[in-house]
């Protein structure tokens, strides 16, 4: 697979600090693309060849880090928790987008997509469970709940620590759960 060139670099790099900017200021249910591509001074078309509206923006960005938390490859050895402060990782370098998307101004559509991807990843290791059973639902809120907090509270610890936290709380559930 060949990589993305230069320009395209630049062009998702700069919508991408544009998104945030405009969704710390008004929020992102009234960002246009016009008006994000004002913000980030890339053309329409530009932003038209990468992306099909500002939905799909955020989604890239998103599954870029779920792939890489859930990737099957068989010389990826993480454990589980290892892959979530991997993704706690992720969330940390872009905590001005996760930040923005999921506070006061964010958007309901992202956090509800955020927690039906966390279920369905979250029902892999629960046995007899999908990705609509309760228990997967409730630790996905979970884990959402603690990116807000930790977002909402400027990061008071690092990545790693935060994931210790927030696992041991769902391990509670999972094993009140199977009983």
């Amino acid at each position: 697979m060949s990589q993305p060139d230069v320009r395209v670099l630049r062009t998702r790099t700069l919508l991408r600090h544009a998104l945030v900017e405009l969704i710390e200021e008004r929020g992102f249910e009234q960002i246009t693309v016009g008006e994000l591509t004002s913000k980030a001074m890339v053309s329409r078309a530009a932003f038209y060849r990468n992306y099909r509206d500002k939905h799909q923006l955020v989604e890239q960005i998103f599954d870029e880090a779920l792939a890489a938390m859930t990737t099957t490859e068989p010389a990826d050895a993480r454990s589980p928790d290892q892959r979530w402060a991997d993704f706690l990782g992720h969330v940390d370098s872009y905590h001005r987008m996760y930040g923005a998307l999921l506070g006061r101004k964010g958007s309901p559509w992202f956090a509800d997509r955020m927690r039906a991807a966390l279920a369905r990843m979250s029902s892999e290791h629960l046995p007899g469970q999908t990705g609509d059973s309760l228990v997967p639902g409730v630790i996905a809120a979970m884990f959402v709940q603690s990116i807000v907090w930790w977002l909402e509270h400027d990061r008071p610890c690092p990545p790693r620590q935060i994931a210790e936290q927030s696992s041991r709380l769902i391990r509670a559930v999972i094993e009140t759960a199977a009983h």
